[in-house]
């Protein structure tokens, strides 16, 4: 099975950009020939990735790793790791609000998504896991 990691580095929009390039290339060299289209894993990884810049990265001041793996099944592993420890949560989404959908849309396009918490306050994962149709 392949895998990729990838280090955020220094938050900001050209970050999540570069999430989509590494999920789309990941998606088209490894999972593509499974049959799998690159815009959910793509969606899905900018909201994680987004989540935890906007939220983890400018609080720990730590960077953001996301990974990708093909699971036995041939579903798509994305996984996204911070320092922080502050769990995220779905919120009532607002209408007119522009933020605040993200785990929504994870929700709604993977298979199934959860938070683990990493041993000795070190942060959390996110993970969630995208089929291929």
């Amino acid at each position: 099975m392949g895998g990729g990691e990838r280090d955020g580095g220094e938050a900001g929009p050209e970050v999540v950009a570069e999430v989509r390039r590494f999920v789309r290339r990941f998606v088209w060299l490894v999972a593509g020939q499974y049959g799998m289209d690159d815009f959910v894993p793509c969606l899905v990884a900018s909201e994680l990735a987004t989540n935890a810049l906007q939220h983890a990265a400018s609080v720990s001041g730590d960077d953001v790793v996301l990974r990708l793996s093909r699971t036995e099944d041939d579903a798509l592993w994305l996984e996204v790791q911070d320092a922080s420890c502050g769990l995220p949560h779905m919120l009532a989404a607002d209408a007119p609000s522009e933020t605040g959908r993200g785990l929504f849309i994870v929700d709604r396009y993977a298979r199934c998504w959860e938070i683990r918490d990493l041993a000795g306050n070190a942060g959390k994962v996110v993970f969630a896991v995208i089929d291929r149709a």
